[in-house]
């Protein structure tokens, strides 16, 4: 059913897609994040065409920025399908896997440092969606397709339409299209709920020079500090900023109350939440150049369903969760290869290869989404810091809710 391309040179520059009235892919991923990039490129590995729409109009459109942990067991698993795992290793972020746990009055309760031995490698997020871009085929990502709908037609094949007037029919639809995914009806009612935690998110650029005391506090990786049901995570970027979530349960209209686009007045808004709380931890916000709001949200907990025919999920769309487990951008990569892997050892049988990949699909959600769910409890909830000092205690060095980062959640269906 899929056609099969040879082997070509990798894409080093992206191109822009002109819009046609219809066209045919055989296989259609929505959404050039991780997870459908991922799949893009182990297909092609596997000698199967495909088309990433994306809404984005390009690659440089905004700043993906944040750092990922990624994981031997399901990120790093994924890269190595892609035969890409040698080039991840050239842009990990020497350091980042240091960690520190903090009290709200500045005690540093625990301090790892990373001796290259962790299994859970930093990496800037923008380095390695690009890394992934430049492996795939050009034209391969057509840009700025924003999904105005999608259904199945009667010949078993879907049809997506786009706000600049496109169809595009396909044989196999994969919605990777995130948390507010326009592919996820078609197999779903489901949608994200919001899980009581609202970030703010701040940025202090340059800061060895610039911001040096809230250098010196982050360190040289990822940064805890909980209190109260809040909390400020923080990790260095490897432009040398720091990257800062201030995050705390409130109303899931609190953020409303609060305009950012008066950085002064919504930095005090924040501090306000966060009386009492030692100086330099404050500063993270005060001093900050950039401010934006985020509320956390998350699909239920095990979400899953019936087979339909010609269409599936991965990523987000799949199994939306809060980031305090770090599996994310993981599963995404995982569900991607192993979807990618699944089509390719089912060739012109679609449906045992949707069926294979979700039978796996689901149980690996359902445990890092109930993981996630249970981090969120032990991060915001009662006794917060000796709860998270226990934990570090009895876990595995590499384990950690805190490693977490922080996944994407953007807003916007592709």
């Amino acid at each position: 059913m899929f056609a099969t391309v040879d082997a070509v040179p990798p894409r080093r520059s992206p191109a822009l897609w002109s819009p046609m009235s219809t066209s045919h892919s055989p296989v259609a991923i929505i959404g050039g994040g991780l997870g459908g990039l991922t799949a893009a490129r182990v297909l092609h590995v596997n000698g199967i065409e495909s088309a990433v729409f994306e809404l984005e109009a390009s690659p440089a459109a905004r700043t993906q920025g944040g750092m990922l942990d990624i994981h031997a067991a399901n990120g790093q698993k994924a890269l190595h399908a892609a035969g890409l795992h040698d080039d991840f290793l050239k842009i990990v972020h020497v350091g980042g896997q240091s960690m520190r746990l903090l009290g709200p009055d500045g005690t540093v309760h625990m301090a790892e440092e990373d001796d290259g031995s962790g299994e859970r490698p930093e990496v800037d997020r923008g380095d390695l969606r690009d890394l992934l871009l430049n492996s795939l085929p050009e034209g391969t990502v057509r840009w700025g397709r924003k999904v105005t709908g999608a259904r199945a037609l009667d010949d078993g094949r879907h049809e997506v339409t786009f706000t600049d007037g496109s169809v595009v029919t396909t044989d196999l639809l994969v919605g990777a299209d995130g948390a507010w995914s326009r592919v996820r009806p078609l197999v779903s009612d489901a949608k994200p709920a919001y899980t009581g935690i609202s970030f703010v998110e701040t940025d202090l650029l340059a800061a060895d020079t610039r911001h040096p005391r809230g250098a010196a506090l982050v360190g040289d990786g990822f940064f805890i500090c909980l209190g109260d049901e809040r909390g400020i995570l923080a990790h260095r970027e490897t432009d040398g900023s720091l990257h800062v979530y201030t995050a705390l349960r409130a109303d899931e209209g609190w953020l409303d109350t609060v305009d950012f686009t008066d950085h002064a007045a919504a930095k005090s808004a924040v501090l306000s939440r966060f009386e009492g709380w030692d100086d330099g931890l404050r500063a993270l916000v005060a001093d900050a150049e950039t401010i934006n709001p985020r509320r956390i949200h998350a699909l239920p907990t095990g979400h899953r369903w019936e087979r339909v025919p010609g269409v599936t999920l991965l990523g987000d769309a799949a199994h939306l969760m809060s980031p305090f487990a770090g599996e994310g951008a993981n599963l995404a990569m995982l569900d991607g290869a192993e979807l990618a892997l699944a089509v390719a050892a089912h060739p012109g049988d679609t449906e045992a290869a949707l069926a294979a990949y979700e039978q796996a699909l689901f149980p690996r959600s359902e445990a890092s989404a109930a993981e996630s769910a249970a981090s969120l409890e032990t991060m915001f909830g009662p006794r917060s810091l000796e709860r998270m000092v226990e934990f570090f205690a009895a876990a595995p060095d590499d384990a950690s809710p805190g490693n977490a980062g922080t996944g994407d959640q953007a807003g916007e269906a592709r």
